[in-house]
């Protein structure tokens, strides 16, 4: 009976991992670039993070927003490794990893 409990928690267990992984992983990153852009002179930039904005449609989130007097600069954070091909005028661009293609949203169309 004890080994069904352990087998049983161990698939909750993936699952949830597996369902959660590519949340955690942009966090990951996000909270990475946050605390690279924290480093910025807070005399020159003003660094705002995780900005969620009402939109007709519903909410927007925007990752990064880092205002100064060159410019304002709108950064959308993505945790990806391998080869990353994709344009500014494409939908979708695509990662490749070992062989394998995954395909993900554009982030300049997304910001």
């Amino acid at each position: 009976m004890k080994i069904y409990i352990w087998i049983s928690i161990f698939f909750v267990l993936a699952f949830v991992y597996n369902y959660f992984y590519s949340h955690i992983k942009g966090k990951i990153g996000e909270y990475v670039v946050a605390f690279i852009l924290r480093r910025l002179p807070k005399s020159k930039y003003i660094v705002i993070n995780d900005i969620v904005l009402e939109t007709k449609d519903g909410t927007t989130q925007i990752d990064h927003i880092v205002l100064s007097k060159y410019g304002i600069f709108v950064i959308e954070t993505k945790n990806y490794k391998g080869w990353i091909y994709g344009n500014e005028y494409a939908e979708k661009w695509t990662q490749n990893l070992f062989g394998h293609k995954y395909y993900f949203l554009n982030p300049i169309k997304q910001n």
